[in-house]
């Protein structure tokens, strides 16, 4: 080696170690913001649906549970009515369903029905009757049927 020779101090070109794994660059740490931001916010929404809905997961369970005492008295009918009007009266504040009975009640229960009005007519008329007369004319696994489906259009 002569240190006159500047050309002879130079040495091999050698790469830069790599950095490794830890820490990670920034754009990883915004993504991962992003992601747990995103997470936070769905199981906000699930939680928070879930508990809107917790009306209709109770109905249904009533529903269920009538459904093993059906019977065509009218103490049963009065039951599955008043189970209807809980449910209505969650899903349709407003319009205060609670305090309908007879014809008003039923146009409500055919009104908001999700399908099949004009054929659920005499079906409901006819749950809504046995309430208070001596004997059904309506038979409990119908009126089950009903209540099902109309449960089961609701939606929040």
């Amino acid at each position: 080696m002569n240190p006159q020779d500047p050309l002879s101090q130079l040495r091999d070109i050698h790469l830069p170690a790599t950095g490794g794994l830890w820490p990670p660059a920034p754009g990883w740490w915004v993504l991962a913001l992003l992601l747990l931001a995103t997470l936070a916010a769905m199981a906000w929404w699930l939680q928070r649906r879930r508990r809107r809905n917790r009306w209709l997961r109770t109905a249904r369970r009533q529903l269920a549970a009538l459904e093993q005492t059906a019977r065509p008295e009218p103490d049963w009918f009065t039951a599955l009515n008043t189970l209807l009007k809980v449910a209505a009266r969650q899903r349709y504040p407003e319009q205060h369903p609670e305090a309908m009975s007879g014809e008003a009640w039923v146009t409500f229960l055919l009104a908001t029905s999700p399908r099949d009005r004009i054929a659920s007519r005499p079906l409901v008329e006819a749950l809504v009757e046995s309430t208070w007369r001596p004997s059904a004319s309506a038979q409990p696994t119908q009126a089950v049927a009903f209540a099902r489906l109309w449960l089961g259009g609701q939606k929040c």
